[in-house]
Order: C-alpha cells, then sequence, then structure tokens
C-alpha cells in the first residue's frame, strides 16, 4: 500500500506559525486530490483543506481561510499545509489524505480519500 507520512507538528505559541508535510512513499502513485483533516479531542475528524492536481485548485475551511495555505509537488506527490496565525483551537491531530479515484463532487468527507497518514501533533498555547 502507498505510504503518507506526515510531518512538522509540535507546540507552539498562539500567533506563531508551523508548516506540515506529507510525502508519499512506496508503489508510484498518482492522486486526483490531497488534503488535510484535523481531530481534536472528543470531537469529530474535521475537513481542513485540500488541493486537487489538476489546476492546482484549493479549498479551504472557513475556520482556516487566510491563515493556512495548502501547496502540493505533484511529482512527488507530496502536500504541505504553511499555518500561519495558529491558535488555540487550532489544536488537533492532523491528518494527511489522499484521493487515488478521479473526480469528486467533494473533497471534505474521510470517504472521499483512499489513503491516510498516520497523523501529526499541532498543540497550539495561548
Amino acid at each position: 500500500q502507498v505510504q503518507l507520512v506526515e510531518s512538522g507538528g509540535g507546540l507552539v505559541q498562539a500567533g506563531g506559525s508551523l508548516r506540515l508535510s506529507c510525502a508519499a512513499s512506496g508503489r508510484t502513485f498518482s492522486s486526483y486530490a490531497m488534503g488535510w483533516f484535523r481531530q481534536a479531542p472528543g470531537k469529530e475528524r474535521e475537513f481542513v483543506s485540500a488541493i486537487t492536481w489538476s489546476g492546482a485548485s484549493t479549498y479551504y475551511a472557513g475556520s482556516v481561510k487566510g491563515r493556512f495555505t495548502i501547496s502540493g509537488d505533484n511529482a512527488k506527490n507530496t502536500v504541505y499545509l504553511q499555518m500561519n496565525s495558529l491558535r488555540p483551537g487550532d489544536t488537533a491531530i492532523y491528518y494527511c489524505a489522499a484521493r487515488e479515484r478521479g473526480y469528486s463532487g467533494s473533497l471534505v468527507q474521510r470517504s472521499d480519500y483512499d489513503y491516510w497518514g498516520q497523523g501529526t501533533q499541532v498543540t497550539v498555547s495561548s
């Protein structure tokens, strides 16, 4: 199976920044889209951002729009999430996801993706 490995998480103070990376490894992999989800303790996993390789369209949850920026390297099947102006409410485990299937009318549900990473912890202190 394709492996997705997240990195870049850590502990930062409110207002700080982190850059998350997600690299795919294993067999040759071609994806329609990659994205980021996050899950805080006691909460449902929620959509954060996604990027499609065709046209490099980007999508953001309203709670992070203007603060986070997603980008990718299609040749490496790697996606990044630059997180600025972090708030305590951003504290969560951040998961990378990849959709191998083609076009989807939705990129905000867990079922829209085919592969998942193990997650990386992001903690924002006040």
